[in-house]
Order: structure tokens, then C-alpha cells, then sequence
């Protein structure tokens, strides 16, 4: 399935939130929503998730409009917000139980489906627990059972790392990518880009609610560094000690410049394709060098982050 959304717009009296964006979310997928703070990503989530009414614009889901069948939403997205449920006169189970009910899940369905949803967030073992007695990382797990208690196509996940302690967050990231194997779609917004890099396949990046980039996080990345780089790749090479021969022949390569050497670890800009630079790796084997790595430096989603946005606010 696929989410689209055209020329979205949500103005408020004082500021523009979100100007005109345009890009898809799948299925199967996790697609990263990147932004700085103030960029228009809770707003554009809470759309998504029909809390929020947009100004102008259009979300279909597979041809159907969401704006008109917002009844669509309910099934098929699932909304985890960046607020924790605090409840603290309800346990975990009552919690889930109090949302199943009131998508009218009925016994014995409802109870069959807390019980799979509670041992899939691994909840099972707490579900008697008071909410507001259960850390950070539980609690986004409760968050999660209840965005899933109608086993949407689609789940919103507004910055569910934040406070997170590094074992939950490894946890948290298993858990979506267990999710995306089921055949659902992820679309997360974090500021933690060097964690969305390991799970995400797609971004959508977006700054003073106008989109700057999305697409596959491959694609984007490569197309930036060649933007900024001039179709020229930044080259790494370790070798076993210094060698003051390999440098001077790398330097003499017509296609290499800006060439910097620290010890045994050599940098520069190389406007080769990659079977040249594999000739180029070749020859220097043969010659002798006894080179421990070779290979272009690769960007990230965070170093394409830092390139296209501004910093800007609304």
C-alpha cells in the first residue's frame, strides 16, 4: 500500500506550519521524517493521523482520500505521539483494553488480541502494572500495542527514541524492524539520524514545513555528495605503516586532488568511476603496497542532513 500525500499545507494564525508538502510512504518500509526542531513534523504526522485538519492539500491511501474517508485513518494508521501515556489509575492491561473497546473490539476477538499485542511488546509480564510506575522504555512499548490494537497498514512514530536509554532504544529499533518485515510502513520522525541511518531504507527531510529531499536514503545520499563534491569521491586508504611511495604515486594520478596523509592513513578526492579506482587499487597491490583498507567515504543520512538545512525555524 502507499500513502501519498500532495501539496499539504497547514497554516495557523501566527505561522505557516507545513508549505506544500509532497512525498509517499509504503509499506514495507521505514521511512525516516527528518527535521530540525520547529520543521513542521509533529504538525504533518498529526495530519496524517486525521487529528490534526489540514489547510489545503490531498492524502490518499492507494487512490482513496483520506480527508474524505477519514474513517480509513483509523484502520489503517497507526499514531504513536511523542507523549508517553502518565495514567495512574490504569494498568498497562486496562489501558490497552479502554482503546481496544472503543474501536469496538469485542470478546472474545479483544481479549485474543491483548494478549497477542501484550506478548509482542514483550507488556506481558506487567500488564497489571500501574502506567505511571513503568519507565520511559515501557511505556513507549504501551504506546506502541496501543497504535497496533487495529493492525494498521501504517504506523506514525513521532520521536519514539527521545529519553530512551540505549538498551531501549536497540530494543525499540528490533521491534520496528520486526514490524516492516510484517509488511507494515514506518514512518518516524528522531533527531538521533545516525540511528534512523541503520534501520531506515527511505527519508523524508523537511525544513520550515517545505520538503528539501525524499526518496531512497541511497539515492539521496549519493545524490548530494556528487552535488557537493563536483562528481568527485572522497578516496580513504590504510596501509600497515607509512609509505612515502604510495604517496607519491597517488599524488600523481590525473584524477586525484587535495590529497592529505596523517601516518599510514591517506584522504583525497578522486573523480574516477569505480572500476577506475579499482585499477587504481590494483596497481598499487602490485606494486607492493601493503594497504590494510581501501574505499570511498561513505556519507550518511546525517551528513546529508547537515548539508541541505539551514538550521531555520518557523
Amino acid at each position: 500500500m502507499i500513502l501519498n500525500i500532495k501539496n499539504l499545507r497547514k497554516q495557523f494564525p501566527s505561522c505557516l506550519a507545513v508549505a506544500d508538502l509532497s512525498f509517499k510512504i509504503s509499506t514495507n518500509e521505514i521511512t525516516g521524517f527528518v527535521g530540525p526542531n520547529g520543521a513542521g513534523k509533529t504538525t504533518t504526522m498529526r495530519i496524517l493521523a486525521t487529528i490534526e485538519q489540514c489547510t489545503s492539500g490531498w492524502i490518499d491511501l492507494d487512490g482513496t482520500s483520506l480527508l474524505d474517508y477519514p474513517e480509513l485513518a483509523k484502520k489503517h494508521i497507526g499514531y504513536v505521539p511523542d507523549a508517553l501515556p502518565s495514567n495512574d489509575d490504569m494498568t498497562v492491561h486496562e489501558y490497552l483494553d479502554f482503546f481496544a473497546r472503543a474501536f469496538g473490539l469485542k470478546n472474545p476477538v479483544r481479549n485474543k488480541t491483548l494478549i497477542e499485542l501484550e506478548e509482542f511488546t514483550n507488556l506481558i509480564n506487567i500488564k497489571n502494572k500501574y502506567i505511571n510506575t513503568l519507565s520511559k522504555g515501557m511505556k513507549q512499548r504501551v504506546s506502541i500495542a496501543r497504535a497496533l490494537i487495529s493492525d494498521p497498514d501504517f504506523i506514525l512514530m513521532d520521536e519514539p527514541a527521545a529519553g530512551l536509554d540505549p538498551r531501549a532504544r536497540v530494543e525499540l529499533r528490533e521491534l520496528l524492524k520486526v514490524l516492516c518485515e510484517q509488511g507494515k510502513g514506518i514512518f518516524i520522525s528522531s533527531h538521533i539520524l545516525t540511528e534512523l541511518s541503520e534501520i531506515c531504507t527511505s527519508t523524508v527531510i523537511i525544513e520550515r514545513g517545505r520538503l528539501l529531499k525524499s526518496g531512497k536514503i541511497d539515492d539521496v545520499v549519493n545524490e548530494i555528495t556528487l552535488q557537493n563534491n563536483n562528481n568527485k569521491r572522497v578516496v580513504q586508504i590504510k596501509t600497515l605503516a607509512p609509505d612515502e611511495t604510495l604517496i607519491k604515486k597517488v599524488i600523481m594520478e590525473p584524477m586525484v586532488s587535495n590529497f592529505s596523509a596523517t601516518s599510514n592513513y591517506y584522504q583525497f578526492e578522486y573523480e574516477g568511476t569505480d572500476v577506475q579506482a579499482s585499477e587504481l587499487l590494483a596497481n598499487l597491490l602490485k606494486d607492493g603496497h601493503k594497504i590494510i583498507s581501501f574505499g570511498f567515504k561513505q556519507q550518511n543520512l546525517e551528513s546529508v542532513f547537515m548539508n541541505i538545512t539551514k538550521g531555520e525555524v518557523q
